[in-house]
């Protein structure tokens, strides 16, 4: 091989090398700027959190009749079954509408609500059921419920409802107990959470939000969660 050739050859070599060096540096940056963006979206969500104060401790429990749902205030005059996915982002409108309105009814002792939490979604909805039944054992179901969708991501499966973050919500609303925690990180409650994915079929559930009224079947008429519409209906029950 002449000289000519070989120094051809070898910024052949050197030209491929640094092409490669490029887009590894391009890849890896880009790695590094989603990390970073994910982390800043995460830290602007749990900042939505700051101040927020645990109201009293709400017992919960889990009826077997009712699809193993998570069932707060038995024997109130009227029962509401609510089913949703953590993730569902119109569960989330619901909630911005009508969750304050529960809340209220459950801790004036005016309604039965049962929670039937789905996670069809993925696997990011299994962590946040778990989650959230893990907070029921510490009687503050309903205050990391509404965390949960004050912080709830735009994008389904996005990453944000990581065990750790999971745990994060927990310490920026004031639930920091091992108990809580271990609950959580060890997944005590999949078994359950997959109980109640299991209960759909027999109670025709197909999507979320689906609401129960006394065991009546909930179909709103406006376009949007009417906080009236569905107090109407309540008290009609």
């Amino acid at each position: 091989m002449s000289k000519q050739a070989k120094a051809t050859t070898g910024g052949d070599h050197f030209t491929r090398w640094l092409v490669i060096g490029m887009v590894a540096l391009v890849v890896v940056t880009g790695v590094i700027f989603s990390i970073m963006s994910s982390s800043t979206k995460a830290n602007e969500s749990f900042a939505a959190l700051k101040g927020y104060k645990l109201g009293d401790s709400v017992a919960a429990s889990v009826n077997p009749a009712a699809g193993f749902g998570l069932t707060l205030n038995p024997g109130a005059p009227v029962t509401i079954d609510l089913w949703e996915d953590p993730q569902c982002p119109v569960c989330r409108t619901f909630e911005t509408s009508i969750g304050a309105y529960i809340d209220t009814m459950v801790r004036t002792k005016k309604a039965t609500v049962v929670y039937h939490l789905l996670s069809f979604l993925g696997p990011e909805s299994v962590r946040a059921a778990n989650a959230l039944m893990c907070s029921a054992d510490e009687g503050h179901y309903l205050d990391f419920h509404q965390a949960v969708y004050i912080v709830q991501p735009a994008l389904e499966n996005s990453g944000f409802f990581s065990n750790d973050n999971l745990v994060k919500i927990g310490d920026h609303i004031g639930l920091k107990s091992k108990t809580f925690t271990d609950c959580l990180t060890k997944g005590s409650k999949l078994e359950l959470v997959k109980a109640h994915a299991d209960s759909m079929p027999t109670y025709k559930v197909s999507g979320t939000p689906t609401v129960f009224i006394n065991g009546k079947l909930w179909e709103r008429t406006s376009n949007g969660f009417d906080l009236n519409e569905f107090r109407l209906a309540v008290e009609a029950g």
